[in-house]
């Protein structure tokens, strides 16, 4: 028997109403037969998330039926000619933290009403409204779009009996949004100004409390100067950390600014001011630097200066030893490597070591 108030405002709108309030009244019970779900992903400091439904394919044919092809005027709502809602019931939801470029279209940071549209080619479009808090795409508004964009959906082999988000193909700067559902996926491009938006952070927050840790210039500063960023805006903060606290790592970063600036000679002075600083560490990695670089004599000077600062460690005559051996040193070169064994090093420096002295000729 159909209640009085369904004969007043007709069937469907009395459907979605009793929905909505069996909602409202039941928040604390299991969402069926379409359970929500979050899916998340991070890119560079910038954060995707996506809120929807899932529905389930239960034996129905999907596309071209339950999801009509193209734009369809819905039943109930606006009358909009309208696309697919990308999951069920409430809008899906799309979060970006940061501005971002979806599929080419630059997109400002906030929530977005999800919605996609298929064709029977497998071409089809993503949508992105200003309207997240519909239901469903029944009172889809072609003005509150913000973006539109055409995509290649892709037939899968991989099955998905309910829907779901993923985030398949991910970079330093992208990542790419995945409706998998049935036998389909629906591929969207995210794409973020990584470099841009980290150094805009770090300015501000080291404007602040952060400003205060060195460490944090540090981190900033070293950002900067591994991804050829801005090196003056580096070279403050690094000088900032320096008075605030100098240190092996600090006075390393300002050095490799001024040889990246060109000021070789400069770069020098303050490494040579950096190394009584360093720890057994901190020498082991700049040698390895510098032998990287063919500097095979100022690899040799830190790398000695490291087993008088740290004559026990097996790891500092090892690296001593293949200093000499790339710098064709034999001699010295074996002697090191027969004092690392002497002194029961473990595992990889005692391969280290073995490996060389074979190949020298001495094992």
């Amino acid at each position: 028997m159909i209640k009085p108030i369904c004969k007043r405002i007709g069937m469907v709108l009395c459907l979605l109403s009793t929905s909505l309030i069996n909602r409202a009244q039941q928040t604390w019970l299991p969402r069926e037969p379409s359970p929500a779900a979050t899916v998340s992903q991070t890119v560079g400091i910038s954060t995707i998330y996506v809120n929807y439904s899932r529905p389930s394919v239960k034996g129905r044919v999907i596309w071209g039926t339950l999801v009509p092809y193209g734009w369809n005027v819905q039943a109930f709502g606006l009358g909009n000619s309208a696309p697919w809602r990308a999951g069920a019931n409430e809008n899906t939801v799309l979060h970006l933290s940061h501005a971002a470029t979806v599929e080419g279209t630059p997109v400002p940071a906030g929530d977005y009403g999800l919605f996609f549209v298929i064709n029977k080619d497998n071409s089809g479009e993503v949508i992105l409204s200003k309207d997240h808090k519909s239901w469903g795409s029944f009172f889809y508004d072609p003005k509150q779009d913000q973006m539109r964009a055409k995509i290649t959906v892709r037939d899968v082999a991989a099955y998905a009996e309910r829907l779901d988000y993923s985030f398949d193909s991910v970079s330093k700067n992208m990542a790419e949004l995945d409706l998998n559902w049935e036998k389909k996926q629906f591929p969207v491009k995210i794409e973020f100004a990584v470099d841009q938006i980290v150094m805009d952070n770090a300015i501000e927050l080291l404007k602040g409390q952060t400003a205060f840790d060195y460490q944090n210039l540090n981190a900033a500063a070293a950002y900067a100067l591994q991804n050829n960023l801005d090196t003056a805006q580096a070279m403050r903060w690094i000088n900032r950390s320096i008075a605030a606290n100098q240190n092996y790592n600090n006075l390393r970063i300002k050095a490799a600014l001024l040889k990246k600036g060109g000021d070789s000679v400069a770069s020098e002075k303050i490494m040579k001011e950096a190394i009584p600083l360093a720890t057994e560490g901190d020498l082991n990695a700049y040698g390895y630097q510098l032998l990287g670089e063919n500097k095979f004599a100022q690899a040799i000077d830190v790398l000695r200066l490291s087993t008088q600062k740290h004559p026990e460690s097996a790891n500092a005559w090892d690296s001593l030893g293949e200093a000499y051996a790339l710098s064709g040193d034999k001699k010295n070169a074996i002697l090191n490597f027969k004092k690392s064994l002497s002194m029961n090093p473990p595992a990889p420096v005692k391969a280290n070591s073995e490996k060389y002295l074979k190949q020298l000729g001495a094992m």
